[in-house]
């Protein structure tokens, strides 16, 4: 039985790329079945990617173009493809022709093994160090925070069972932590090694502040994986640890305030208990710390809630779907 495959591809100024990589996306599918598509979401375009698109829409008939009227961000745009997508095997992958549709027979191999997601890895990058080293750090936090320990969480070009999305609901830039979000529901997870190749038109959309909106977007994802159902066994653990502080800072004061008085501690050297705030202040500003986290932490939770009823993006419009092929 021939694969039924849609292909989601964000696009943000990749004017250059477009023709070539839908070029090639098309030697190898038409040779792998007749049920296929490439779904590009122009998410907010500033230069001619969307003429592109409507191009390649009116040449092709496997190509549907989703148009959003300002950038939404990628989580948006993988969102609005899954949803314009026909077919129950969904691949991602970025437009910078930086991943290889050659891989994508293999893809489909490893699916068919069992597996519900295919994450590509980037064993050799062809990327520069400020990109390369952060992302080892990145993958191994990961790792040892979620249990999901693949190799590369940050690579785009992915394989997954459409019922994936329908269990997964991806908002802000959580987009990267879909495997780890899917583990979470007890889907399989796999990983392949796949080419990886240097950037040919344009330049990268992520800079440093990737890194650290990636480590907050990782305590979200801690949070909704293992404590979505019992939050209190995570704020109650905050909330112990700064109780556990508060005794050992009240002890330690009563002690100092108690060998003042029998004079193991000069009075006249010692300041009195009052008149020494320091503690207090660190106290304080550890239970207030503990107070933001929790408050924090529970408005992710609300946001997951919340984040599959309301539509985080707003389509100008779209090209003609590409029709399945009538049997004969």
């Amino acid at each position: 039985m021939d694969p039924a495959f849609s292909i989601v591809i964000p696009v943000y100024n990749e004017q250059d790329s477009l023709r070539q990589l839908f070029s090639e996306i098309y030697a190898v599918s038409i040779d792998l079945t007749t049920n296929w598509e490439v779904i590009f979401v122009d998410d907010g375009s500033t230069d001619d990617s969307w003429s592109r698109i409507e191009e390649l829409a009116k040449t092709y008939p496997q190509v549907c173009g989703v148009q959003f009227r300002r950038n939404f961000g990628k989580a948006a745009a993988l969102t609005a493809g899954v949803e314009a997508a026909q077919f129950p095997i969904i691949f991602t992958m970025d437009a910078d022709l930086q991943d290889n549709p050659v891989e994508i027979p293999r893809f489909l191999a490893q699916l068919n093994e069992g597996q519900d997601v295919v994450s590509g890895w980037k064993q050799v990058r062809n990327d520069p160090m400020d990109k390369t080293v952060p992302s080892r750090v990145f993958n191994f936090l990961v790792g040892r925070l979620t249990g999901v320990k693949l190799r590369d969480h940050n690579c785009g070009f992915k394989c997954y069972r459409r019922e994936v999305f329908d269990e997964v609901r991806i908002y802000g830039e959580l987009h990267r932590f879909v495997p780890v979000l899917a583990a979470s529901y007890g889907f399989r997870i796999g990983e392949m090694s796949v080419q990886h190749r240097a950037r040919q038109h344009g330049k990268s959309k992520y800079g440093w502040r990737r890194i650290y909106r990636g480590l907050l977007d990782l305590l979200t994802v801690v949070m909704l994986t293992n404590y979505r159902q019992r939050p209190q066994h995570l704020i109650g653990l905050l909330g112990g640890m700064s109780l556990m502080v508060g005794i050992a800072g009240l002890t330690a004061m009563g002690g100092y305030w108690v060998m003042r008085q029998i004079g193991v501690l000069d009075p006249e050297v010692w300041s009195p208990l009052h008149q020494r705030p320091i503690v207090l202040y660190a106290l304080g500003a550890l239970l207030l710390g503990g107070q933001l986290m929790s408050v924090g932490l529970l408005a992710e939770l609300l946001t997951a809630q919340t984040a599959g009823q309301t539509r985080h993006f707003s389509i100008r419009q779209t090209t003609p779907k590409p029709q399945p092929p009538v049997a004969s």
